[in-house]
């Protein structure tokens, strides 16, 4: 990462009108342009919690991440190099009506287009590719997605000199501003559920998460690092469970458990696990990856996978 490049995030917002496919475009008076919703990263956000801020800000509309498009890099007329980080968002009926934008000094208009005509009314090519890379996911007939999140707990007590069982193991100070600080990233990609081991440095990493939003949390040994079993029947039924109410989950667990995590994942989609996803299963205390999933065809495997790391 450039430490001198303006970082940013948006995202390729979609809903389907009249059994079509179509993105939301932004009509910008003082720029004169037609472009893809997105904004600068503000200090001590990550690129989620910025995507989803900024969707709000600028179209009125309350979103949750799904896939990843990648990131766009170029050079600003004053020179400095620009990073922009896109997800896929698909805007339901109950957002649009409680949308609550209004042509503001920024935004003077907002536009749902059909792909094809979005690509032309866009005014810049890093804003086409983006929107490129999303109509090949729709071509594809990989759109509605929901995601199985991975989430390490944060910094415990160290185990050498915790004296009681270990799971019973509280988090540290750092560990604790870890926890607040992860829960708005995880947040930004609208998790129905919310799981957790019961060891209490599990417990204390989601709480703060589940008081952002509002969701209770089910505590589970099968996830737990003192139960662990390999091939554990529990944690096969747990996790087919998931899959099978393809709704967007959080499992909150251990650093050896978490591996065996992805394989019953695997295992209940079809997917043949490649590098990138048993690397996205090795996470740093206070870390989370998110598995992306067909919502109409989970058995066509993990999409789209990516890690995010506490900025504490």
């Amino acid at each position: 990462m450039n430490s001198n490049a303006v970082m940013a995030a948006g995202a390729v917002c979609w809903r389907k009108i009249d059994g079509r496919i179509h993105v939301l475009v932004i009509h910008r008076d003082d720029r004169r342009d037609v472009s893809l919703p997105k904004g600068k990263v503000d200090p001590g956000e990550s690129f989620p919690q910025t995507a989803v801020r900024e969707i709000k800000e600028e179209t009125g509309l309350t979103i949750s991440l799904g896939i990843p498009l990648g990131a766009t890099h170029y050079t600003l007329p004053n020179g400095r190099p620009k990073e922009v980080h896109y997800w896929a968002a698909h805007v339901s009926n109950k957002a649009i009506a409680k949308s609550t934008f209004r042509p503001n000094n920024e935004v003077a208009a907002l536009e749902w287009l059909p792909i094809e005509k979005a690509r032309r009314e866009l005014h810049y090519d890093v804003d086409r590719e983006v929107l490129d890379i999303f109509s090949s996911h729709v071509d594809q007939g990989v759109t509605e997605t929901f995601a199985m999140i991975l989430l390490r707990h944060a910094k415990a007590e160290d185990p050498a000199k915790f004296k009681g069982a270990d799971q019973k193991r509280p988090l540290i100070a750092r560990g604790r501003e870890q926890a607040l600080d992860i829960a708005p990233s995880v947040a930004a990609f609208g998790p129905k559920k919310l799981i957790s081991s019961v060891s209490v440095r599990c417990a204390e990493t989601i709480a703060p998460l589940s008081e952002l939003l509002g969701k209770n949390v089910l505590f589970v040994k099968e996830i737990s690092q003192h139960a662990f079993v390999d091939d554990h029947p529990a944690l096969r039924a747990l996790i087919g469970k998931r899959i099978r109410k393809g709704k967007t989950s959080v499992l909150c667990s251990h650093g050896p458990v978490l591996p065996e995590i992805l394989r019953e994942i695997a295992l209940a989609t079809g997917t043949s696990l490649l590098t990138d996803h048993t690397r996205a299963a090795l996470l740093d205390t206070a870390s989370f990856s998110v598995f992306h999933l067909s919502a109409k065809h989970p058995s066509a495997g993990i999409v789209a996978v990516e890690t995010h790391d506490s900025l504490v």
